[in-house]
C-alpha cells in the first residue's frame, strides 16, 4: 500500500528539486565550461608544443607531490608492508592516492582540452561536452551509463591520458582479443601522439611481449587475461619475473558484464593431477545405464499421482536433476545399481569413495551440458562457449573432472584431470585496484549491488543529440512455432524495405534452426555463433549493410560495433522490387512514386502492422513542411 505512496513523492520530488543524476551532473558543468575555455589555446598551440604540455603536467604533478608530502608517504606505506602492518599501511595508502587524486584534478580542465584537440587533429573526432562529462565520472572512480553509440571507447581516452601521467599505468578492460587490440590500434595513436606509450595484452601471448606492455602507460586487454596474469604473477618465485605490477587504475568496458554477471566467475591455474582416465570411462557407461528425472517433471508426476515425490524418485528412478539449481542426486536404488556397474561392494570405504564423485560428473555432462549450447566439439577437442558472449573459449577447462566427464561423453580421448594451483574470482580480482571505473549501456538496473560491492556510483549521461531510439514492448505467444513464425515474418518484412536486421538467440541450436527456416523463405542471410568464430569480423562488418540480416547468439558483452551501410537510391529501388516491396514497373521519375508505393505496401499488409516504416518516406523540409522521399 505504501509503495504507490512512496513512488509517488519520489516523482514530485524529483520535478521539483531534480534527481540526483541531473544534479550531480550540474555540478560537473563549471569544469566543462572551464574545458571548454581552454579549447581556443589548444587550438593555437603546434603539434610539439602540445605534445611538450604532457611534460609540463607531469612536472606539474611532481612539484606537488613534494609539497604535499605524497612521495613521503608512499615511503611511509613501503615500510609499513614490510613490517606486516597492513593496516596502517592500507590507510595511508588510500590518503596518499585521495592526495594524488586532488593534484589530477587540478589539472583536468586543461588536460582534457589538450586530449580533445590532439583526438581532433589525430583520429578526426572531437569530443562532445557530454563525452567530458563521462569522462569525468570515469576519473572520479565510479560509472558512466552511456547509451549505445556515444562513443564509450573515445571517453575512455579523457581518464587515461590524466590517470597515465601519475606513471603508475592505466588498464583499459574489454571483453574479448579483438576488441583489446582493436581499441588499442585506434586510440593508441592519439596517446603516442601526447608522448605516452600505449601497448595491449593477448591470449597466448608470450611473458616478455607481456612485460612489454604492462610498463607501457596505458594497457589494453580483456578482463580474463588481466586476472589470469595476476594469478601467474603470484605464483612466480621472484618480484623480478613478474610482469603486471601494482593495480593503480582500471577502466572497465561492459562493466555490468564483467563486474555482475561474471562477478563470481572464478579465474583458475591448473597443472597435472595423479589421476587415472579409465575411471572416466567407466563412470561414463554407468551414467548412461542410470534413469534419471527432472524435478519438475518428477514434482508434477507426484502431483498428478497424489503420492510422495521422495518414494516415486526411489521407485522409478536412479537419479533426480535439477537444471535451475544445476545439482544431481542420486537415490538409494541408483547408488546400488551404480556399485553393481563400477563392480564394487559399496562406494562408501577408503578405497571407493572418489567414485561417487565420477559418476555425479558423469551425469552432469549428460544431463546439464549440452553439445553446441554449453560447448562445440571442434578438432578432436571440447571448447567451451561463454555463457555470456557466445564465444568459444579454446584453451580453458571445467574444474573438477567435468570437461574430463564430457570428453568421455563425446567419445574423445580423456585427457588427464588438472588440480587448482591458483583462482580468483572476478570480483575480488578487480576490487584490488587502487581506482576502479567502467562503462557501459546497462548499468542503472544494477546501481545498488555496484555500490554495495564496489563502492561505485552509476551516473547516467546524456545522449548528445535527443535520442530517437524507439523501444517496443514485449510480445508474448503461445507456442514456439508461432513465435518463430511471427520472428520470420518480421524479419522478412524489415528485410522486404531494405533495413539492415540483427537478431539475438540464446544457443546455437536456435541460430541454426532460426537460418534453416529463413532459408526455406529465400531470405540471405549470417549466422555468428560459436561455430563462425573465426568469421566474426568479416560478418559483423557486412551485418549493417542494406537488407543485410545477421542471426547471433548471446549478443550480451560484445562490444562489438557495426557500422551502417551506404547506399544509392537506385541501389535501394533495386532492392525493393527484388524483394516484392515495389511494383517491377514501377521508376524512379514517376511523379506518383511515393503514393504508389504507399498503396503497394499497404496492399501487401506491411503498412497495417509496421506502421512506424512510413517515416522511411519522410523528412521535414526547410519550409517546415513534411515531405515524402527516401
Amino acid at each position: 500500500m505504501l509503495e504507490p505512496l512512496v513512488n509517488g513523492i519520489a516523482s514530485v520530488w524529483a520535478r521539483v528539486f531534480g534527481s540526483r543524476n541531473q544534479r550531480l551532473i550540474d555540478e560537473m558543468l563549471p569544469m566543462i565550461e572551464e574545458v571548454c575555455r581552454y579549447e581556443p589555446e589548444m587550438m593555437r598551440l603546434s603539434d610539439v608544443e602540445l605534445r611538450a604540455k604532457t611534460d609540463q603536467f607531469r612536472e606539474h604533478i611532481e612539484q606537488r607531490r613534494k609539497e604535499l608530502g605524497v612521495t613521503e608517504q608512499f615511503e611511509e606505506v613501503a615500510r609499513l608492508d614490510g613490517v606486516r602492518q597492513r593496516e596502517e599501511a592500507q590507510q595511508l595508502r588510500k590518503r596518499a592516492h585521495g592526495l594524488e587524486h586532488s593534484i589530477l584534478d587540478e589539472l583536468l580542465p586543461e588536460a582534457f582540452a589538450a586530449v580533445r584537440e590532439a583526438s581532433k587533429r589525430v583520429l578526426g573526432m572531437r569530443h562532445f561536452d557530454v563525452q567530458l562529462i563521462g569522462g569525468m565520472v570515469l576519473h572520479s572512480g565510479n560509472i558512466s551509463e552511456m547509451v549505445t553509440g556515444e562513443g564509450k571507447t573515445l571517453v575512455s581516452t579523457l581518464p587515461a591520458y590524466l590517470n597515465a601521467l601519475l606513471g603508475r599505468g592505466v588498464h583499459i578492460i574489454t571483453v574479448n582479443d579483438y576488441l583489446a587490440r582493436r581499441d588499442r590500434d585506434w586510440m593508441g595513436p592519439l596517446h603516442e601522439f601526447m608522448g605516452l606509450t600505449c601497448g595491449v595484452i593477448q591470449s597466448q601471448q608470450g611473458s616478455e611481449l607481456k612485460r612489454q606492455a604492462y610498463e607501457c602507460d596505458i594497457t589494453y586487454g580483456t578482463n580474463s587475461e588481466f586476472g589470469f596474469d595476476y594469478l601467474r604473477d603470484n605464483m612466480k618465485v621472484t618480484k623480478d619475473s613478474q610482469a603486471q605490477g601494482k593495480l593503480h587504475f582500471a577502466i572497465v568496458d561492459e562493466v555490468d558484464s564483467i563486474l555482475i554477471d561474471e562477478a563470481r566467475t572464478p579465474l583458475i591455474i591448473s597443472g597435472p593431477a595423479e589421476e587415472s582416465t579409465e575411471k572416466y570411462a567407466i563412470a561414463n557407461r554407468v551414467a548412461k545405464a542410470l534413469q534419471g528425472v527432472e524435478k519438475n517433471r518428477l514434482e508434477q508426476r507426484a502431483k498428478q499421482q497424489d503420492v510422495d515425490k521422495e518414494w516415486l524418485a526411489e521407485e522409478e528412478y536412479d537419479y533426480v536433476y535439477s537444471e535451475k539449481d544445476h545439482n544431481i542426486i542420486l537415490s538409494e536404488r541408483g547408488i546400488e545399481k551404480a556399485e553393481r556397474l563400477v563392480g564394487v561392494d559399496s562406494f562408501y570405504n577408503e578405497a571407493n569413495m572418489d567414485w561417487p564423485h565420477h559418476i555425479d560428473q558423469a551425469l552432469r555432462a549428460w544431463t546439464l551440458y549440452s553439445r553446441d549450447k554449453e560447448y562445440v566439439v571442434k578438432e578432436g577437442e571440447v571448447i567451451i562457449v561463454d555463457e555470456f558472449t557466445g564465444r568459444l573459449q579454446p584453451g580453458r577447462n571445467w574444474s573438477d573432472g567435468l570437461h574430463q566427464a564430457i570428453e568421455a561423453k563425446e567419445g574423445l580421448r580423456v585427457k588427464e584431470e588438472n588440480q587448482t594451483l591458483a583462482t580468483i574470482t572476478y570480483q575480488n580480482f578487480y576490487r584490488l585496484y587502487a581506482k576502479l571505473s567502467g562503462m557501459t549501456g546497462t548499468a542503472m538496473t544494477e546501481a545498488a549491488e555496484f555500490l554495495q560491492i564496489y563502492k561505485l556510483d552509476v551516473l547516467n549521461i546524456p545522449t548528445n543529440r535527443p535520442l530517437v531510439r524507439a523501444s517496443f514492448s514485449d510480445v508474448v505467444y503461445r507456442t514456439t512455432r508461432e513465435k518463430d513464425k511471427a520472428i520470420c515474418d518480421e524479419i522478412e518484412a524489415v528485410h522486404s524495405v531494405g533495413r539492415p536486421i540483427l537478431v539475438g538467440t540464446i544457443t546455437i541450436e536456435k541460430s541454426e534452426a532460426l537460418s534453416e527456416m529463413l532459408g526455406r523463405r529465400g531470405i540471405p542471410h549470417d549466422v555468428l555463433n560459436a561455430k563462425q568464430h573465426e568469421r566474426e569480423a568479416s560478418i559483423v562488418q557486412n551485418a549493417g549493410q542494406l537488407g543485410h540480416v545477421t542471426i547471433a547468439t548471446n549478443m550480451a558483452g560484445r562490444g562489438t560495433d557495426i557500422t551502417l551501410g551506404t547506399f544509392t537510391r537506385k541501389e535501394l529501388f533495386d532492392h525493393w522490387k527484388q524483394r516484392g516491396a515495389s511494383p517491377n514497373d514501377l521508376h524512379m521519375e514517376d511523379p506518383e512514386l511515393y503514393d504508389k508505393l504507399e498503396a503497394h505496401w499497404s496492399d501487401g499488409g506491411l503498412m497495417d502492422e509496421w506502421e512506424w516504416r512510413e517515416v522511411l518516406f519522410q523528412f521535414d523540409g526547410p519550409d517546415g513542411k513534411t515531405h515524402k522521399g527516401f
